[in-house]
Order: structure tokens, then C-alpha cells, then sequence
């Protein structure tokens, strides 16, 4: 039985992947989706004291998964989302994992942003105070815009309340800043496959985003494919079509991995 190792993004908690997680145990694999370091706790006590939170940062949670997945009896395949997808790549980059799939993936360094859309999302989180080594907070309105402006306004506010928690600031100054905390060797000729996905109407990682991610890999001789969902913002993993991407993956995976 091969194993999935789901990777949530900022903001969220491991029970966002619960529909893929679901999906894919229906379809012989066998599921873990373990929580970013220091934030293995319920989304409530995360709400009412993310202090822990402060300072964690990308080589911390990459190393996190290492382990896990050195633990294995095999290599994973490698599934996230967001932030949860650059990590995919780093990881695939550091020779863990069968393949990955990254789906609406933050950029790794040398990928920068040239839609408006990815600036008005992510500049809050970053003129917060005390953000590059504290705690941040994602509003309801910053939310909707961000990661669900195609839901209707009641699935957008449920989805709020459901998974919404407090983050590290630290993060996204690595990533803004393309430090080497976030480089990938996109000339890695052995890295496993590689499947990018993105929403045609993601704001936060705009499609264009991560086609220029997607294009960074054009001189390795290691498969690296993409593929781009109409209709589809940044929630796209818990959208109402969600089976679709989820299907496509698993479909890619059977024959790439």
C-alpha cells in the first residue's frame, strides 16, 4: 500500500485536507497528514494561545517532515498545498518522496509576483506589527479575498470559522524576500516527478505565479508538469469541485509515480 503524506499551508491546520485525505484512503492509499511543528494542537487552542507559534520557520517545518518521511517504510508520494507545496518541492529537492503534487504552491526564491492580486493579499500579513518574528492574524475580509472569493458568502464564512487560525510572521518574510530558506535547485535532474497545479482565480498565488514557478524547471531533465484549473481560487482544495483536482492528481500519480 503506498503512502500519502498530505502538507497544509499557512493559516490552516492538517483538517483541510480531510475531503483529499478521505478520497484518496477509498482509493487503496494509505493517509497521514501531520501538522506543521508546534502546531499540533486543536484549532481552538490554537485560536486562544498561538504564542508558540512565534518565529517558527521554514527550515523548521522542512526538516519536520524529513523525518517523517525518512520514517516511512518507503517513499511517500508528497501532496500540499500553498505554502504546504513549496514545501513539496523542497523536499522532492532534497531527494524524499516517490513524486509531489503542488497545488497552488507559494513561490520558492527566484519566482517573484507580478499581479496585483497576490500584493493586495498578502501585504496585511506583512504590515502587521512585530510580524517578521511574531504571531500574525488573517481577518474574515482578508480571508474572502485571499483564499475564497469564488464560495458564496455563507461556504466563504464557514470555511473561516472552521479552519482559520493564527500563523508565524516569519514565513512569509522568507518567502517575500526569496532567502535562501526557500531555494530549490530547479536544474535537480534526480528529482522525483513533479505535478504543479493552480486556480485559474487564485488571489493569493496567482495562476501566473505559478506558471513562472512551473517554467523554472524547463532546462531539468526531471518530469515536471502543470496543469490549471478554470474557476478555481486559492481553496481549491476544499472548493466545490474539489474531486475533480483530486482525481486528476491521483490519476497523474498512478502513472508518473
Amino acid at each position: 500500500m503506498k503512502t500519502v503524506v498530505f502538507i497544509h499551508g499557512a493559516w490552516v491546520t492538517p483538517a483541510c485536507w480531510d475531503q483529499f485525505s478521505a478520497f484518496y484512503t477509498k482509493r487503496g492509499y494509505r493517509c497521514l497528514a501531520p501538522p506543521w511543528p508546534r502546531k499540533d494542537r486543536s484549532i481552538e487552542q490554537l485560536r486562544n494561545d498561538s504564542s508558540g507559534l512565534a518565529g517558527l520557520g521554514v527550515q523548521e517545518i522542512i526538516d519536520h517532515y524529513d523525518r517523517i518521511i525518512r520514517d516511512q517504510p518507503e517513499p511517500p508520494i508528497l501532496i500540499g498545498h500553498s505554502f504546504g507545496g513549496l514545501f513539496v518541492q523542497m523536499l522532492l529537492d532534497r531527494g524524499l518522496g516517490a513524486a509531489g503534487v503542488a497545488i497552488d504552491s507559494a513561490p520558492p526564491r527566484g519566482v517573484f509576483a507580478t499581479e496585483l492580486s497576490v500584493f493586495r493579499a498578502n501585504l496585511p500579513v506583512l504590515m502587521q506589527p512585530g510580524a517578521r518574528k511574531g504571531v500574525v492574524r488573517m481577518t474574515y475580509p482578508q480571508f474572502r479575498y485571499a483564499f475564497t472569493n469564488m464560495l458564496s458568502e455563507p461556504d466563504a464564512r464557514a470555511a473561516f470559522e472552521e479552519h482559520v487560525v493564527p500563523e508565524t510572521g516569519r514565513i512569509f518574510f522568507q518567502t517575500a524576500l526569496g532567502t535562501n530558506a526557500v531555494r530549490v535547485d530547479f536544474a535537480n535532474a534526480a528529482r522525483m516527478p513533479l505535478l504543479m497545479i493552480a486556480g485559474e482565480r487564485d488571489h493569493v498565488v496567482a495562476a501566473g505565479l505559478n506558471r513562472s514557478n512551473f517554467r523554472k524547471y524547463a532546462r531539468t531533465k526531471a518530469r515536471t508538469d502543470f496543469k490549471e484549473f478554470p474557476g478555481r481560487c486559492h481553496w481549491i482544495i476544499a472548493q466545490d469541485g474539489w474531486e475533480e483536482v483530486a482525481d486528476y492528481s491521483a490519476s497523474w500519480l498512478e502513472e508518473a509515480a
